[in-house]
């Protein structure tokens, strides 16, 4: 029997790390085949950046791209960000891995519902 590992990553972790750091992390464990949990997510920002940086290392036979789910992101603004019109955008629980094995099966506000797939 084959076997998939799963790293659950915690926010606190997170917050630590540099966008960059967190992209680096997220695709060379994926790479591995890995299957990654973001507890908070990533940032819109950070989510187009790792995809741009996914597109760039495809290759065939070795590394087919990534999946990636998450729920909506949850906009948080302060009493000041609202009087100017300003909020953020904050990630919640992602899930990535890479594109040959996990496909998402259902997805709304409150559940994601993955397969991963265990071949040869």
């Amino acid at each position: 029997m084959r076997e998939v590992q799963m790293d659950l990553i915690s926010e606190e972790k997170l917050n630590r790390m540099t966008s960059m750091e967190k992209i680096r992390l997220i695709l060379d464990k994926v790479k591995t085949g890995r299957i990654v949990v973001l507890e908070s997510g990533l940032t819109p920002e950070e989510e187009v950046r790792l995809i741009e940086m996914t597109m760039t290392e495809i290759r065939v036979d070795e590394f087919s791209g990534i999946e990636i789910e998450s729920y909506p992101a949850k906009r948080e603004s302060s009493f000041v960000g609202r009087l100017l019109g300003r909020s953020s955008s904050k990630g919640r629980m992602t899930v990535i891995g890479p594109a040959n094995q996990l496909r998402t099966v259902e997805k709304d506000q409150y559940q994601i519902s993955t397969k991963v797939s265990v071949g040869d």
